[in-house]
């Protein structure tokens, strides 16, 4: 699980996320990593629920599931005000699943 978070779905929405603060992509080249980008993250939240996992954790990886596939549609309609639209979803699938599962990233909301 750690590699997959370090290795392929940080780089990824990273790489999204600043496409979309930026600006949005400009070039064929941004947008193909967009669409890469937007890409991997609708797989990687496939990836995650394979295994029985928790009931929170099916839910936290459909939202980046959910996130990544209206950024790959948004992406692949070259669409940069609807991609900078889903800039919020796609964090909040992230630290949604964070608060949940990475208590030493973000506190518990019961301790806040």
């Amino acid at each position: 699980m750690k590699q997959l978070m370090l290795d392929v779905i940080h780089p990824q929405s990273n790489t999204l996320l600043l496409l979309i603060h930026r600006g949005g992509p400009k070039t064929d080249n941004e947008w193909a990593q967009a669409r890469r980008s937007a890409m991997t993250l609708a797989e990687s939240g496939n990836l995650l629920i394979m295994r029985n996992r928790a009931p929170n954790w099916v839910a936290d990886a459909k939202l980046l599931r959910d996130a990544g596939a209206a950024a790959y549609k948004a992406a692949e309609a070259a669409d940069a005000k609807t991609l900078e639209s889903l800039a919020d979803g796609i964090d909040t699938s992230c630290t949604t699943c964070h608060k949940h599962f990475r208590p030493a990233v973000f506190a518990p909301e019961s301790l806040k």
